[in-house]
């Protein structure tokens, strides 16, 4: 029979790409998430029966211990951007993170992947990067022989950086940026998954491995860069770090005050996180020691953000139009 992978987070914007990896190498895969109606997109990744999602919560024991029986390897992909709720930071990032590493130690599963983030350190001021890495060293104190996954900011079709910033250049001639010079290494997501079946398989060998792209450059560029695929002209302005603390606290009392309804635009802790540069540290481990060349920028993002150019999928066209006019 083949092996089995239980994916935690499996139908999310990295979990897709490495079930369907997984599954392409012949492994049965399931598909843990909170709501698995809106995860049948991942069954065709598969022959019939071969990739199932199932019902999990990440902050429950049993539930976590149910779907893991039987598995070989495992993956937590599970992550949130929320600080306050049930799915907070401790919630997901630090204790759901322990819970399935100690399941996994208890059921003798022989590999976990968890992929975390660069910037994860247990003593930062930042609720996200500390329960990140309380996440990674709860994950090793179980688990010694898990690797672990640090990507820097991850793009590809699904992803919430490009995107959004592209359909917020939609808006007017301003672009407001925070932190315009801090410096990012933008990895593809699916080399992160690529990572993450190395993980799984037993072909990377244990240890942190910080994942970032070709492509080395401040926000301000990487958005200049996005700006040029898309064809507009945008005045990109950088709030000042004080000025953003201010917005994001406003924003996080106007979620509050509806509810939700009005989701905050920006926090406080992103704030923070955004004071540090989003790169690979000297001398960590990386795309090298794992036999992968990481996917550039340019590669990838004409072939998803295209929509958000002013004529959407008939802007070359128009272009060539005008070029014959010319003529």
């Amino acid at each position: 029979m083949s092996k089995l992978v239980t994916i935690y987070g499996g139908s999310g914007f990295v979990g897709r790409y490495i079930a369907r990896r997984m599954a392409k190498l012949g492994w049965r895969v399931r598909v843990a998430v909170r709501r698995p109606n809106e995860a049948i997109f991942v069954k065709p990744y598969g022959v019939v029966g071969q990739v199932e999602p199932v019902l999990c919560n990440i902050r429950n024991d049993e539930s976590v211990r149910m779907v893991m029986q039987g598995a070989d390897a495992v993956v937590n992909c599970v992550g949130t951007f929320d600080a306050r709720g049930k799915n907070n930071f401790d919630a997901i990032q630090a204790e759901g993170a322990e819970r399935v590493a100690r399941i996994a130690a208890e059921q003798g599963v022989a590999r976990m992947v968890q992929i975390s983030a660069i910037g994860a350190d247990a003593e930062s001021n930042s609720d996200y990067a500390r329960t990140k890495g309380e996440g990674e060293a709860a994950v090793l104190s179980h688990m010694p022989d898990a690797v672990i996954l640090r990507p820097s900011v991850i793009f590809g079709a699904e992803d919430q950086f490009f995107n959004r910033f592209a359909g917020m250049s939609r808006m007017g001639p301003v672009l407001p940026l925070v932190g315009a010079d801090t410096k990012f290494q933008p990895v593809y997501v699916d080399d992160v998954a690529q990572a993450a079946v190395m993980g799984a398989t037993g072909e990377a060998a244990p240890g942190v491995y910080e994942l970032g792209g070709p492509d080395r450059e401040s926000f301000r560029d990487l958005i200049g860069e996005m700006l040029s695929v898309i064809r507009r002209r945008r005045f990109i302005v950088n709030i000042p770090f004080g000025i953003a603390s201010g917005m994001g606290w406003a924003f996080e009392w106007i979620q509050r005050l509806t509810g939700g309804l009005f989701p905050a635009q920006i926090t406080r802790d992103q704030v923070k996180s955004l004071r540090h540069d989003n790169v690979v540290s000297e001398g960590a481990k990386g795309f090298a020691e794992l036999g992968i060349t990481p996917t550039s920028l340019e590669a990838v993002l004409p072939d998803y953000l295209w929509r958000f150019r002013p004529s959407g999928q008939y802007d070359a066209i128009k272009e060539s139009a005008r070029g014959l006019r010319s003529e």
